[in-house]
């Protein structure tokens, strides 16, 4: 990868980064349409679906509203793309091993996005202090200013996420794909059916059902027979 996209990343982070809690919120932050963006910015918008995909069912239920801060799914899923794109290239590996590797390397680091969020949660705090003094002053200016650095403390925590997860997540893909690519080729298929089900699993118990059991069951054999009928 070049630098030009190494740099499409991060706007591709930033931007859904702020799509999140701070800015429009359109769901461009949702996993499976932020992998798709940082694939087609990478030029490889496939491998980009197909991590959001086994993303985005685990954090249908976990959304950032009032006080809550999951994980940075969004950043996850930017940060596993570029983990796939590039280490793929480095390493000479690709395909499906490859890219449930790096989502799973990047699962646990989304961690990191708690942190960033909560930093820029504070910094807006304090930005608000100045922000009521201004506009009491009558500085509608500095008022606009400081509502721009408002947004800026949530894009660069993105942004850091991203960079985090790309960094840390490089170094442990380089440790063990090599080791580990073999026993996750053999697997590949059984890996991707499990995140869909745990996936499914969580999104279950967040419904208002009360025969959720009958409905997990009934869920769980239409699918083998629709496998049984390929």
């Amino acid at each position: 990868m070049v630098v030009s996209e190494y740099l499409l990343a991060g706007l591709v982070a930033m931007l859904t980064g702020l799509d999140r809690v701070a800015l429009v919120q359109v769901m461009i932050s949702r996993p499976l349409v932020a992998g798709t963006l940082t694939g087609w910015a990478l030029g490889n918008p496939l491998v980009g679906m197909e991590i959001g995909m086994l993303l985005e069912l685990l954090w249908l239920s976990r959304l950032p509203v009032g006080a809550a801060i999951p994980p940075d799914d969004t950043q996850v899923a930017v940060g596993a793309t570029v983990l796939a794109l590039t280490m793929g290239h480095f390493l000479d590996l690709g395909g499906m091993p490859l890219v449930i590797m790096s989502v799973l390397i990047a699962i646990p680091l989304g961690k990191f996005g708690q942190f960033f969020d909560r930093l820029a949660r504070h910094v807006n705090d304090r930005l608000a202090v100045s922000g009521h003094s201004a506009l009491m002053a009558g500085n509608i200016s500095g008022m606009e200013r400081i509502h721009l650095f408002g947004l800026a403390s949530f894009a660069l925590a993105s942004l850091a996420t991203a960079l985090v997860i790309v960094l840390v997540g490089s170094f442990v893909l380089y440790s063990v794909a090599p080791v580990l690519i073999g026993a996750v080729r053999e697997t590949g298929l059984s890996l991707q059916y499990s995140l869909i089900m745990v996936g499914a699993a969580v999104l279950l118990g967040t419904t208002n059902v009360n025969r959720n059991i009958s409905l997990f069951c009934a869920a769980f054999t239409g699918t083998l027979l629709v496998l049984w009928l390929r």
